[in-house]
């Protein structure tokens, strides 16, 4: 009878386990590889959240018309251990994003790597993400 409930809560807990990971999404299904981003603008809003973080940036276009940005980010543990911290953002400040565009939304990045007014840079880039040479070793 033990080993019974034992399997039945080693199946039960694999599959809890499993449960998150087929709900996260790939970078190839909602980012393009061949659309590579470099945003230099206006930091609005940094959400410090899991399981990603989120950078809104507005960038001027060349019509002088401004556009907004919804730029994915690591995880904030994963932003932390790469330096970065979430008192280095405040709303105004500049920051230059290279990342990926949305497939489907012309607003939407993935973003690989931050550089801020001051000059430091840092990887931001997802778990999953391509293998562009931005992740550093």
């Amino acid at each position: 009878m033990k080993t019974k409930i034992f399997l039945v809560m080693l199946v039960v807990g694999a599959f809890c386990a499993v449960q998150p990971a087929q709900a996260h999404h790939a970078f190839a299904a909602e980012y393009d590889l061949t659309k590579p981003v470099t945003l230099n603008g206006i930091v609005t809003r940094m959400e410090w959240a899991n399981p990603h973080g989120w950078i809104y940036l507005d960038t001027k276009e060349p019509n002088g018309a401004v556009k907004h940005w919804m730029i994915e980010t690591a995880a904030p543990s994963q932003l932390s251990r790469h330096g970065l911290k979430k008192a280095d953002f405040t709303d105004g400040m500049t920051a230059v994003v290279k990342g990926y565009q949305g497939k489907t939304d012309p607003g939407l990045a993935n973003g690989r790597t931050l550089v801020l007014k001051d000059g430091r840079n840092f990887y931001i880039g997802s778990v999953g993400g391509p293998n562009d040479g931005a992740e550093p070793q």
